[in-house]
């Protein structure tokens, strides 16, 4: 269980790193919807996403950047 975790925070810290404030961004959402927005702050394992006027915080290895 322990090295999952691992695996986990290692993959999410990954991609953060990869992205940078600015970056469109798209995750699957609550109920199937894809969501599509710009990232607003990088943290730890979180990034903070911002579409139209809702904010999600959503896990960096969740996240496809798009081009």
């Amino acid at each position: 269980v322990e090295a999952i975790k691992l695996q986990r925070t290692y993959n999410a810290r990954q991609t953060a790193r990869a992205l940078s404030v600015g970056d469109t961004v798209s995750f699957t959402g609550r109920g199937g919807a894809t969501v599509t927005g710009v990232v607003e702050k990088i943290n730890r394992k979180t990034v903070i996403v911002k579409e139209g006027f809702t904010k999600w915080k959503v896990t960096a290895s969740l996240l496809k950047q798009i081009a």
